[in-house]
């Protein structure tokens, strides 16, 4: 194992921190789907990202039933962690609270409330991932 590896605490405080996401899931016939997200996670809990429903986002993860994100740091020194694990939920419309919560880790409070008003609707959904699997790699460990 490579000294630069992160523990499971230390990947999961990372992966709680804010980061702008980077999901990918395969596709059918083409390369894999990878585009930026913003989600929500604490330390032993599911990912959770919302999203709107049959976007090509949606259509790919229910069909794969299953994602990875990864969270980067792009300053020295270099960490990222990946989570992968199957779709727990997907369905189910986020609260305002959880809209909330998400938005808020990227906006500031006033812009993510604005935010919320206007993007969260009847065709919002929040999906939810069990992270089984983990890659990590944190360059300031020696």
């Amino acid at each position: 194992m490579s000294s630069f590896v992160m523990t499971a605490e230390e990947r999961q405080a990372f992966l709680s921190g804010t980061h702008v996401g980077v999901l990918a899931v395969n596709r059918d016939g083409r390369g894999p789907l990878a585009v930026p997200v913003w989600y929500d996670y604490e330390p032993g809990g599911e990912v959770l990202i919302w999203m709107e429903r049959d976007t090509v986002k949606d259509k790919t993860i229910r069909a794969a039933g299953k994602f990875s994100l990864v969270a980067q740091d792009e300053s020295w020194p270099y960490k990222y962690v990946t989570a992968e694990g199957p779709v727990v939920a997907g369905d189910e419309p986020p609260t305002k609270e959880q809209a909330l919560k998400i938005a808020g880790r990227y906006l500031p409070a006033g812009e993510a409330a604005k935010y919320v008003e206007t993007a969260l609707g009847e065709t919002s959904i929040l999906v939810r991932m069990r992270p089984e699997k983990w890659l990590s790699n944190d360059q300031g460990k020696s």
